[in-house]
């Protein structure tokens, strides 16, 4: 029974992340609705107030309250961050297609060890940094075959990737005090808003009329609505069910399904939305998935 628990919750987990991605790409790119920022909004409002109900009401997690001053201020810092990442993550998915996004996302280990060693000094053994080679050369030799290459989207990508990895190391560098530390359910709960309160106005700024333009599609097609509140309430899960997967597994568990479900992402996009690829690209993409499994597995050797 539990090995069909746990079944369950990696299949739920699957869905809500590709989900996610797939919806994300067909409103930005698909359906026209070109307001990345404003959509990372609505993902955060929906993070903000589903994660209270889980916690708060429904005892998903133990509730952590925020002890200091100090802890908030480093708890914004991590959202800003957050914020940024995802909001870059968005705005590719309008210019490259998920298959070359998947892609460059897999060289998040490259940049968590760049990071950790330029932010704490933290150096691992010369192996862990030979594996990061095939992970680097194989964006590149993806990135020279991609056929719908866009360069403003594939370093909005880039960029995003690299503040998923700073918000990692920088999370266990400001948080690592026992007092401090925050599951990852509660860390969400405090984060979203922050990031609320920060993407509110830069689309109000940056995407001119979006409100207004929202509305109206809203009342033209009653589907994009169903879309919009579909895809906030996906983009929450995909961090619940991260966070029951990996209390019911193990974060090594966690780390070999998300290789496995970048692949996943990449055949089902492309039977979606039928975009092009092509042999070089797709051996590109190869290269990096094995520099990151070689890198998990040498990590594992390290500790």
């Amino acid at each position: 029974m539990r090995s069909l628990f746990t079944i369950g919750l990696i299949a739920s987990w699957y869905a809500s992340n590709i989900g996610v991605l797939l919806l994300n790409k067909f409103l930005l790119s698909n359906y026209g609705f070109k307001y990345p920022i404003f959509l990372t909004l609505c993902h955060m409002m929906a993070c903000s107030l589903l994660s209270y109900i889980a916690i708060e009401w429904l005892k998903i997690a133990p509730m952590q309250r925020v002890k200091s001053r100090l802890q908030m201020m480093k708890i914004s810092a991590l959202g800003f961050i957050f914020c940024l990442s995802v909001v870059g993550g968005n705005i590719s998915l309008r210019y490259i297609p998920v298959s070359f996004n998947q892609a460059v996302g897999a060289t998040t280990p490259f940049f968590t060890a760049v990071f950790a060693v330029v932010m704490t000094s933290k150096r691992e053994g010369w192996i862990t940094y030979v594996t990061l080679v095939p992970v680097v050369a194989g964006v590149i030799i993806a990135s020279g075959g991609e056929p719908l290459f866009h360069l403003f989207g594939f370093m909005m990508c880039i960029g995003a990737t690299a503040a998923r990895a700073l918000k990692s190391v920088l999370q266990g560098l400001l948080l690592s005090s026992e007092g401090e530390k925050l599951n990852a359910m509660n860390l969400l709960m405090y984060m979203a808003p922050i990031a609320v309160l920060a993407l509110f106005p830069a689309a109000l700024y940056m995407e001119k009329g979006v409100v207004g333009i929202t509305i109206a599609l809203a009342r033209d097609d009653w589907k994009f609505l169903i879309y919009l509140l579909f895809n906030s309430a996906l983009a929450y899960f995909v961090n619940l069910a991260n966070f029951l997967v990996t209390k019911h597994t193990s974060p090594l568990t966690l780390q070999v399904l998300g290789n496995a479900k970048g692949a996943v992402a990449v055949v089902i996009s492309i039977l979606i939305f039928k975009n092009p690829v092509s042999i070089t690209g797709m051996l590109g993409y190869l290269l990096t998935v094995a520099g990151v499994i070689l890198y998990t597995e040498a990590k594992k050797r390290s500790m």
